[in-house]
């Protein structure tokens, strides 16, 4: 058979429904899965055919693939770099000029594939359609084992047709495990189970950091047992929200430097903290402050690499997050609730839920954003998939949207501002039955506002709430900061255009709703919901809406 009709069955032996990309590329796969009801979504930039099939991939918990022709390599490399931070299984398809063409000027071609090293675990090179069965394969197995990431192959061709047009005679084996993540859970050691245990035993004010690892494990049920068993708060990271509902009595809130104030306050007082599936990075500690050096760590992680990498660990623990709370759960009995310490932490939530309460309830207009996200935790459907961008939009969704029903699910960018929209359109490819609600800033949104339009044309009916003060407003303080004292402009190095999105979203067939005052916003977003169309909600949104300061 031909390369082309190899790649659409394995496509859809692992069970791939949609591949993101941008021509010119694989036109002769793209043919065969169509045969084979795979649906090709073109979108209209690389970093956002990447981003959809991140957003595609977090949420399904199966491989997502995008891909683009060989002068568009670049672009998908660096959308790839929220993937690689949020650890998600991406697979990503370039093409390349063949041998003769290169150290040649050869027409819009550069040696690309070096700038996907950096953000894949897997990097490879497809000379011939005999090494599809290999590589194809070890491409689904490297993307879902272990932490799941992203990794690229490379097709020869500008547009891979070299790889599709060949024939060989081609196997057809299907690996289905490695359709989907996780794909092992490995046990820990049991003696380590009874290491961990005693030095819990010895614990006044433990706390658990739950990171995106319990997420990606579907470990939530275990993790509340847990916590409910030893009378322990938790405390998780943006990308482990939604664990443990926000509502929950031993919930703290996400802590580090997108934090609640509380969470970093009961932290930082902890005499034990126990890290399940966190990596320890610098946003979850607020750069390595919160919990404070020399604080007693238990470190549960599937990557023994990251035992120990920010904190020395009394305890390291290397298995999956659902398997090794359960052998905890198993091993260690129940204790009395732990009156003072969650008395005190008890405390830090009602000082920081009075903090925030004015403006929570704020009818100012221009409308703050804790009034909007006040509204958004009061509206999310009980099986809602909210996709927050990054900046501010992670800290107000993160900190003041609540995620209180388990059929719930929240999801942040890792990193890259404006990978939102389009991850939100990939999740809804994925998922179509579930409410896909996306909230960014109009800085976020600006960046792949043309893809109204791929939503459009597919019927992807995304929600999506933008937080428009015409700024990046995150910018405000540094920028004034500087200027403070000197003649000039500031606001030209934050501030843009008073933009009308609903407008352009009308203009693009889609809905389209500007609320202006807080008493808008239910009606906006109920209808918003209802309707059979991508929907974008404009919320003229106070500029000067700023957090509260982290806590450290």
């Amino acid at each position: 058979m031909s390369g082309a009709q190899y790649i659409a069955r394995i496509f859809q032996g692992y069970g791939v429904s949609h591949v993101f990309f941008v021509p010119a590329v694989l036109h002769e796969g793209l043919m065969e899965m169509e045969k084979h009801g795979i649906k090709r979504i073109l979108t209209h930039s690389e970093k956002a055919a990447a981003y959809m099939a991140d957003g595609y991939a977090r949420v399904s918990h199966k491989p997502g693939i995008c891909m683009a022709q060989s002068v568009g390599a670049a672009n998908l490399a660096a959308g790839l770099q929220d993937a690689y931070l949020g650890l998600s299984p991406v697979i990503a398809i370039t093409g390349r000029r063949k041998s003769l063409y290169r150290y040649r000027h050869a027409y819009q071609e550069i040696e690309h594939k070096s700038m996907f090293d950096a953000v894949t675990k897997f990097n490879a090179t497809v000379d011939s359609a005999e090494q599809l069965p290999l590589l194809l394969r070890q491409a689904f197995r490297e993307t879902v084992s272990g932490p799941p990431g992203p990794v690229h192959l490379e097709f020869q061709g500008v547009r891979g047709e070299i790889i599709m047009e060949q024939k060989s005679d081609l196997e057809v084996l299907i690996e289905e495990q490695y359709s989907h993540y996780p794909v092992f859970r490995p046990e820990p050691e049991r003696g380590l189970i009874r290491q961990a245990a005693k030095v819990l035993g010895q614990s006044q004010r433990p706390i658990i950091v739950a990171g995106g690892g319990v997420k990606a494990s579907q470990a939530g049920t275990e993790l509340v047992e847990f916590a409910e068993r030893l009378s322990i708060p938790v405390a998780t990271s943006l990308n482990g929200k939604g664990t443990i509902r926000d509502d929950h009595p031993l919930a703290v809130g996400v802590v580090g430097s997108y934090s609640a104030q509380c969470a970093n306050r009961a932290v930082s007082e902890a005499d034990l903290v126990l890290f399940i599936g966190s990596r320890t990075g610098s946003q979850v500690t607020n750069d390595w402050k919160i919990p404070r050096s020399g604080t007693a760590i238990i470190q549960m992680d599937i990557d023994p690499l990251e035992l120990g990498r920010n904190y020395p660990a009394k305890v390291g623990i290397v298995g999956d997050a659902k398997v090794t709370l359960r052998c905890l759960i198993e091993t260690i009995e129940p204790v009395e609730p732990r009156k003072d310490w969650l008395q005190r932490i008890n405390q830090y939530q009602k000082e920081w839920k009075n903090q925030i309460k004015q403006m929570y309830h704020s009818n100012n207009v221009p409308i703050r954003p804790e009034r909007l996200c006040q509204e958004i935790t009061d509206f999310l459907p009980e099986d809602a998939i909210l996709i927050s961008d990054t900046g501010h939009s992670a800290i107000w969704t993160g900190t003041m949207v609540d995620i209180k029903q388990a059929g719930q699910t929240y999801i942040r960018c890792a990193g890259s501002l404006g990978w939102a929209f389009p991850a939100a359109l990939g999740a809804k490819c994925a998922l179509p039955d579930r409410p896909v609600i996306c909230f960014t800033g109009d800085g976020g949104f600006w960046y792949h506002l043309a893809e109204l339009e791929t939503a459009r044309r597919y019927g992807i009916n995304v929600l999506t709430i933008v937080n428009n003060n015409h700024s990046l407003n995150q910018v405000k303080k540094s920028a004034e900061k500087i200027y403070s004292g000197s003649s000039g402009n500031p606001d030209e190095i934050w501030q843009f255009t008073d933009v009308d999105f609903s407008r352009v979203a009308k203009a693009m067939g889609c809905s389209g709703i500007r609320v202006r005052k807080p008493d808008e916003l239910k009606a906006a977003l109920h209808e918003s919901l209802a309707v059979d169309q991508p929907a974008i909600i404009d919320v003229v949104s106070d500029i000067g809406g700023i957090p509260p300061p982290v806590w450290t």
